[in-house]
């Protein structure tokens, strides 16, 4: 590859910015090291990002306009926050960014994807706005937003053939977009493949697990041993945790440089990486449906096995019999030396 890899970064999408916030706390690559030129096998990457840019107005709006025209390449594109509808209103605009050079007016952000999406080697939808519509999507909201897998089609392909990226997550989990981005980087550079998106278009590598699977509370589920209240080490699935049928790897991961995560801290999982989030969890803090069935399950067959274990526990925690001074040799070896003698070493 000729030249350094442009990163476009469009967080004019329906959003808190949230997204932004955390790609700072990334370390496992950080956005320093990805700048820096740290990582073996990426190429030059240059950030067009409000967070770090250090340009202002129209000298920083020149790269997105260059890209627009076909005059930049290869670039990824990013957009943070969810696609609202432009068509169900009678006037102005839900979300802009920048102004036409040409009659000063803000440009739509959905016109922004429709200029920069056919011209990109990649397009990423970071958080789960901008994945799947999130929060501004839920139901009886009045912009009609939509997350860009909707918007460009979940069949859409880059120029380069690569498929559309999904990072999901309120806000997406740093090192998981880092990760991503610096893959992505590889695959632009001939340094790496393309790696496999589930049905949701989120990187398999990430999103296979459940949170369940990964929780450090999932072995008190398995024992049928459930916390009565917020702050209780067991686990919080009767407290209105979803992380049985979540896919996340935040239990696992943690969220900033191995510490904290949901679960970790004692906050339920509330779906947040999947598309239907947030209509089908909601109300939030209830029992999810099934838990009342799965959780009287567990609890009948774990507090067996608990009971159970409580037999072997105090086995294992003691020695076996033969660990004690004296003549004897208890441990079953049989001794090659003559027994009546003091064997060498006593």
């Amino acid at each position: 590859m000729d030249g350094p890899v442009h990163v476009l970064w469009v967080n004019a999408g329906l959003s808190c910015d949230g997204d932004s916030v955390s790609f700072t706390a990334a370390t496992q690559p950080s956005v320093e090291d990805i700048v820096g030129g740290l990582l073996p096998g990426v190429p030059d990457v240059r950030f067009h990002w409000p967070v770090i840019a250090y340009e202002v107005g129209d000298d920083f709006m020149a790269p997105f306009h260059e890209a627009a025209a076909g005059r930049l390449d290869p670039f990824v594109l990013v957009l943070e926050g969810s696609v609202p509808n432009e068509a169900v209103k009678a006037e102005g605009h839900w979300a802009a960014f920048g102004n036409d050079p040409e009659t000063g007016e803000p440009i739509p952000t959905t016109e922004w994807i429709d200029r920069l999406a056919p011209h990109a080697w990649a397009v990423v939808a970071v958080g789960t706005c901008a994945t799947y519509g999130g929060i501004h999507a839920m139901e009886g909201n009045p912009t009609g937003a939509m997350g860009l897998a909707d918007y460009l089609g979940w069949n859409w392909e880059s120029k380069a053939g690569v498929p559309l990226v999904c990072l999901p997550g309120c806000p997406v989990q740093p090192d998981n977009l880092s990760q991503t981005l610096v893959a992505l980087f590889r695959h632009a550079a001939g340094t790496a493949p393309m790696f496999r998106l589930d049905d949701a278009l989120r990187p398999e590598w990430l999103f296979g697990p459940t949170v369940h699977e990964n929780c450090d509370r999932g072995g008190y589920y398995e024992q049928g041993d459930f916390a009565p209240t917020y702050g209780d080490r067991r686990c919080i699935v009767k407290k209105g945790c979803w992380g049985p049928v979540v896919k996340c790897n935040v239990p696992k991961r943690g969220w900033m440089d191995g510490i904290g995560g949901c679960p970790n801290v004692g906050g339920i999982c509330i779906g947040c990486t999947m598309p239907s989030f947030p209509d089908a969890f909601m109300p939030f803090m209830d029992e999810p449906p099934g838990v009342k069935i799965s959780a009287v399950g567990s609890g009948v067959w774990g507090g067996m096995i608990s009971k159970l274990r409580q037999f072997t526990i105090p086995t294992l925690d003691e020695e076996p019999r033969w660990r004690r001074p004296g003549r004897d040799l208890l441990t079953g070896h049989v001794p090659t030396w003559d027994t009546d003698d003091e064997p060498a070493g006593r």
